[in-house]
This record gives C-alpha cells, sequence and structure tokens, in this order.
C-alpha cells in the first residue's frame, strides 16, 4: 500500500514536499517513482530513485527544480518540489515496481498510491 501526502494550493515560485508512505511488498528493494496527471492529459513521468537512493532520473521538464529521495528506515519516499509552475499543477502519484534499476514508463510499477492534488497558482 501507497500512501502519498503533501500536496495542495502553492503560489508560482513556491514548494511543496510530497511524501509517499509504503507498506507491505510495495517497499522491499522496489524502485519508487512519482508521476502525474494534469486535467485532459496523459499521465506523465516525474522522477524516479532506486530502493537505495543509489541512483534517480528525471523528467527534463521538472529536471533542477524537483529533487526524489527515499528514507528506506521509514519506507518513506520524498518528492521535494521548488520553482514551481502553474504548468506543474496536477494530481501526484507515487509507485512502486520489482526493479532494481529506474524505470519511466508506468507499466513498469506494480503498485501505484490514491494520489494527491498539486496546484500551483499564478
Amino acid at each position: 500500500q501507497l500512501v502519498e501526502s503533501g500536496g495542495g494550493l502553492v503560489q508560482s515560485g513556491g514548494s511543496l514536499r510530497l511524501s509517499c508512505a509504503a507498506s507491505g511488498r510495495t517497499s522491499s528493494n522496489y524502485v519508487m517513482g512519482w508521476f502525474r496527471q494534469a486535467p485532459g492529459k496523459d499521465r506523465e513521468f516525474v522522477a524516479a530513485v532506486t530502493w537505495n537512493g543509489g541512483d534517480s532520473f528525471y523528467a527534463d521538464s521538472i529536471k533542477g527544480r524537483f529533487f526524489i529521495s527515499r528514507d528506506t528506515t521509514k519506507s518513506t519516499g520524498y518528492l521535494q518540489m521548488s520553482s514551481l509552475k502553474p504548468e506543474d499543477t496536477a494530481v501526484y502519484y507515487c509507485a512502486t515496481g520489482p526493479h532494481a534499476d529506474v524505470v519511466t514508463r508506468a507499466t513498469d510499477y506494480m503498485y501505484w498510491g490514491q494520489g494527491t492534488q498539486v496546484t500551483v497558482s499564478s
């Protein structure tokens, strides 16, 4: 089970930190990723990190502004978002999958959270 939190309304240029609490078989040594889906658009990859945090990968659209991490002692992942823009407005989902390396396709992920809304006002 994955449970996201930390979403909300923020002004352009602001910051938010999303959390993803994992339990059960979702946390083990699985890769963790974040995706987002804006109204009327497909779900898109945002960032991913390996189970031990040793490797990460970011979408070009958020590179340099977002930072993904995880605390294996707490079975929790994080997405620190800075310099937010109105186009970052979306529902953000965390997901995990049985891969040792970072993967970017939604179909590579087995478990998904319910999503948390992030709204950036201009």
